[in-house]
């Protein structure tokens, strides 16, 4: 047997109320250019809305008119969505709990996750919306996962509950003394003072 290797998140698509609903979450308050409309081809009295994240892939909505939105939290069963991560960069994290209060979005308030800072709140149709702004960026040439990866080892190595601030500096710094050369003969830390 061989696996089916995936290389990354293709689109994710979701089934929506109206069409206006969707492209004013999406856009109006996610700021996805809304990039493309035809037809669910599947379904032709639905529309199929393209959104784009911020990363070129693509977030997907089948709409049609004679649905509305329910205010209510979709289902966290087994095998159901529990929530959707979407990155966003420090300066717009920290104006997030106000823009959400703005529009009187009811959210999480800032939750502490170690590696990352993240904010709740759900979406017009009750998916639960998660913005996750890291607390790091990678050293050049690798990857947040990288990082993480790195992270959990130091942190399972020291016994520790979850990752922390600590965890990702070494980690850091690991990576890069592994993937750099140094003319030096000893890359011990040192006191110049």
């Amino acid at each position: 047997m061989q696996k089916l290797q995936s290389q990354g998140v293709h689109h994710i698509t979701l089934v929506g109320a109206g069409r206006q609903t969707s492209i004013d979450f999406w856009e109006g308050v996610l700021g996805m250019p809304f990039i493309f409309e035809q037809p669910n081809l599947d379904k032709p009295k639905e529309s199929h809305l393209y959104f784009d994240p911020g990363d070129g892939r693509l977030i997907t909505i089948f709409t049609d008119e004679s649905r509305t939105p329910e205010k209510r939290r979709t289902p966290t069963d087994p095998g159901c969505v529990h929530h959707i991560a979407f990155a966003v960069s420090r300066v717009t994290f920290l104006q997030a709990v106000a823009r959400l209060d703005e529009r009187g979005i009811k959210h999480s308030g800032v939750k502490d996750r170690g590696f990352m800072d993240s904010i709740y709140f759900e979406d017009p149709l009750g998916l639960l919306i998660e913005l996750a702004s890291y607390r790091f960026e990678p050293p050049a040439g690798f990857t947040h996962a990288d990082v993480l990866m790195e992270a959990h080892r130091l942190r399972v190595a020291r016994g520790d509950y979850n990752i922390a601030e600590v965890h990702l500096a070494d980690a850091i710094q690991a990576l890069v003394e592994r993937s750099r050369a140094t003319l030096s003969d000893d890359r011990a830390p040192k006191n110049p003072y």
